[in-house]
């Protein structure tokens, strides 16, 4: 099938390489020259585990490009806008404008019969407005509604056999078609048995920011739970380890720590509870408020435990590990790690921090953090190591070999990631949020 993708950054780079990789004749289009010629050379632009590999073996065999020129889709027959939808400077709400702009670009080259498929998480009610605009400016093309949920790290995995489809898709037989195009898309994910549902606009819409705000709901009521355990003395991990065998609780994202960050679950909780509001139903979401300021509190503990530990935090080192968002990301966006690393140096910490992928994103965010390349110049001499993102590097760290490095072997353990037992043994002060 001869499929274009208007989008170029990590989700539709991550689209565009996974489709071609499945045998589909793929344009990638996208306004940031820079991104198209280093997507073109076979370079992405972003750290993701797997992409290279895909994104070069499918460029080899003709069936992938990339282009600055939105023309380009007028030879595709299903039309993937792939966006972002960031929040917006003064407020809370999704910022529209990119995915205004890509479907009144996109439009202009669709012709009767093609299928525009909406991967962007946006507000509800969104799909029915740009419905009426292919409507009008694109007679015989159809819209639907495709959310993604890649977990960055395993993004090309979840793309190429992901959990479940879903398709929001208008009634009767234009629904129906487009529902035939989308499964020739997925052909092999469905021919797998991944569960589909087909369903409405709206439906597909929520289904995203549902999601991402049931996983940041649960993520801080379990950092709700360390908050009180840190009180009471109670360990917050062995009390998620306990409520985590109810089959209907279960384990995953029940892990106390510094809390959620990235470029979906902060910024879509946020906006679908301006939606919420601008639907008169704000109180059915108010909840969310409570989820985000749970999440910001931990990284504020987290400074509070280092000066805790340190009696202080003028002239303080601080070894930092991490600054991605999550392991085996690139991510700084909404990181935990890097606003702690940002907050410690601007208390008067001298602040050495390291991450295997995000180090160049830090140094051009935060110039004030003395970022390194190694987790042994990021330790030597410190007052106080901060585990903060839970790369494998880290986490595997021997403490009697690291002690060897600092200067007191005192540690925070941002994520409850490491052994507090082994780190107690190698003469470490260890501690956990909420441990």
């Amino acid at each position: 099938m001869r499929i274009s993708v208007i989008g170029c950054g990590y989700l539709g780079a991550v689209h565009a390489a996974s489709m071609a990789h499945l045998g589909h004749e793929v344009v990638g289009i996208d306004i940031d020259e820079a991104k198209i010629a280093s997507l073109s050379a076979g370079r992405p632009p972003f750290f993701e585990p797997g992409l290279p590999e895909v994104l070069e073996s499918a460029t080899a065999t003709g069936r992938l490009r990339f282009t600055t020129d939105f023309s380009a889709a007028a030879d595709a027959d299903v039309h993937f806008v792939a966006v972002g939808t960031p929040q917006v400077a003064d407020g809370d709400a999704a910022d529209m404008r990119f995915v205004d702009a890509a479907f009144a670009a996109l439009v202009e080259h669709v012709k009767a019969g093609d299928l525009i498929v909406g991967k962007s998480t946006v507000p509800v009610g969104t799909a029915a407005r740009l419905a009426a605009t292919v409507a009008e400016r694109a007679p015989g093309a159809a819209l639907a509604w495709n959310p993604e949920f890649l977990r960055e790290g395993f993004a090309v995995k979840d793309t190429i056999s992901p959990d479940r489809l879903v398709y929001g898709v208008p009634e009767g037989e234009a629904g129906e078609r487009a529902a035939r195009l989308l499964d020739e898309v997925y052909a092999s994910a469905v021919a797998a048995g991944t569960p589909v549902i087909v369903t409405d606009y709206a439906t597909a819409e929520l289904v995203k920011v549902s999601a991402n705000a049931f996983l940041a709901t649960k993520i801080s009521f379990i950092n709700a739970m360390a908050e009180i355990a840190e009180v009471t003395g109670a360990d917050v991990t062995k009390l998620a380890d306990a409520i985590g065998h109810d089959a209907r609780i279960g384990r995953r994202f029940l892990n106390a720590g510094v809390g959620f960050g990235g470029g979906c679950l902060p910024k879509d909780i946020r906006a679908f509870s301006a939606r919420a509001r601008e639907l008169g139903l704000g109180e059915s979401v108010r909840f969310l408020e409570e989820v985000d300021s749970i999440n910001l509190r931990r990284r504020t503990r987290v400074v509070e435990l280092v000066r805790e530990a340190a009696g202080g935090l003028a002239g303080v080192r601080v070894g930092v590990l991490g600054l991605a968002f999550k392991p085996h990301s690139d991510d700084i966006r909404d990181s935990p790690a890097l606003e702690i690393a940002m907050r410690l140096a601007e208390a008067g910490a001298v602040v050495r921090a390291t991450d295997p992928e995000a180090a160049d994103n830090a140094r051009r965010r935060a110039p004030q953090v003395d970022v390194v390349d190694s987790t042994e110049e990021a330790v030597r001499d410190a007052d106080v190591v901060v585990l903060i993102t839970e790369w494998p590097e880290f986490t595997g760290l021997d403490p009697e070999e690291l002690g060897t490095l600092v200067a007191h072997r005192t540690v925070i353990d941002g994520r409850n990631a490491l052994d507090p037992v082994a780190w107690r043994a190698a003469g470490w002060s260890y501690r956990g949020l909420g441990r």
